[in-house]
């Protein structure tokens, strides 16, 4: 049962850690975020990228299925309009005038098409050079009933907030563009919760055990991100990740 698994399994740090990681192992240097789409006929190379990220120990992969492709004559599985709008924040914040599947942002700051895994690698090792990595250390873990988030002390302000993510799900589509094909889609984000504030002093944030126990995903990643006073979400700081696996 999950309940028995969350008392013995330790949290993991990236989202495709190797079983038996501890929290605060591996800092990811990187987030990536991939707006794609089931009924997006360019886009199954991005969720191939986005699953070979998936696997690597210093990258937080995550995916976020958008809905305004739905009409196209398949409905996404795993779409929101929450997703969709996360989206438009971002081309706001990036200062681009429309959005596009399959896009990919890395670390809130810069953004390419995400098929292009070469370059998607080329960005997270240059805004490391520049110093817009995941610089404040975030990590995570579960017991005693609770799930712990830590972040230390840097400099501004920004939102601690919880994506909730499905690990993998493979997806047979009937219609649309992609029918016929069974598609496997990874760390797919289903909700997000701001759970707290951070000021630029080291904060802890403590969870009900409850919030991932019996619920439709399968852990959460933890991003230190900032916004706008528009609500536009921006550069991400820090990040790390919970994984557990269900019987």
């Amino acid at each position: 049962m999950k309940s028995a698994l969350l008392a013995m399994v330790a949290a993991l740090v990236a989202a495709g850690l190797p079983s038996g990681a501890m929290a605060g192992d591996v800092r990811p240097k990187a987030v990536v975020e991939l707006f794609t789409s089931q009924g997006c006929y360019s886009c199954p190379p991005a969720d191939a990228a986005l699953e070979k990220l998936a696997q690597e120990d210093d990258v937080l992969a995550l995916a976020f299925h958008v809905d305004y492709w739905n009409y196209l004559g398949w409905a996404d599985t795993l779409s929101s309009h929450e997703n969709t709008e996360r989206q438009y924040g971002y081309a706001a914040t990036l200062r681009r005038s429309n959005v596009y599947t399959p896009q990919a942002v890395v670390n809130g700051r810069i953004e390419t098409v995400g098929s292009r895994l070469s370059e998607i690698k080329t960005q997270t090792s240059a805004l490391a050079a520049n110093g817009e990595g995941l610089s404040v250390p975030v990590t995570a873990d579960m017991k005693d009933g609770k799930i712990s988030i830590a972040v230390g002390p840097g400099n501004g302000n920004a939102d601690i907030v919880v994506a909730y993510f499905k690990r993998r799900q493979d997806v047979r589509i009937e219609r649309g563009e992609n029918a016929g094909k069974t598609i496997s889609y990874w760390n797919s984000v289903v909700k997000l919760s701001t759970v707290g504030m951070w000021d630029g002093q080291a904060t802890t944030v403590k969870l009900p055990m409850s919030v991932l126990e019996g619920k439709d995903y399968d852990g959460c990643a933890i991003l230190l991100q900032t916004y706008n006073e528009r609500g536009e979400p921006g550069a991400i700081l820090g990040a790390t990740s919970i994984v557990y696996e269900d019987s």
